[in-house]
């Protein structure tokens, strides 16, 4: 195995190991997360939250700390981007398609007075 490969798993495993410990109240609620592609040129993962996920009124919520607190943890990615099927739906209803993404440009959540991460979801 190259060591590009190994690096992409570790980076994989690191991603998996991150949701699983962090966001066990996904799955608890009825949710999933999975990872949908990762681009470690860009420094960006693409995330897939289903399930309870898809219509949650607290997903923005539940996206912006997976945002928050991913970049933080894991120094290589620096863009988080979420979806939860919603904007599939939206768009098929001829509206402008929900982007669950982050607000702001700055993918790590910019300086808003020091450690503020943004609000806190609910559970």
């Amino acid at each position: 195995m190259s060591t590009e490969t190994e690096e992409a798993d570790d980076l994989r495993e690191r991603i998996t190991n991150f949701l699983r410990r962090n966001f066990p109240q996904i799955q608890m609620h009825g949710g999933s997360a999975a990872i949908e592609e990762i681009d470690r040129e860009e420094g960006s993962v693409t995330i897939r939250l289903g399930g309870a996920c898809s219509g949650c009124g607290i997903s923005p919520m539940t996206i912006q700390a997976i945002k928050t607190r991913m970049t933080k943890e894991i120094p290589e990615i620096e863009e988080v981007v979420a979806r939860t099927g919603m904007e599939q739906q939206e768009g098929m209803a001829g509206g402008s398609g929900m982007n669950p993404s982050f607000p702001g440009g700055d993918s790590r959540g910019g300086d808003v007075g020091g450690d503020d991460e943004g609000p806190e979801a609910p559970f």
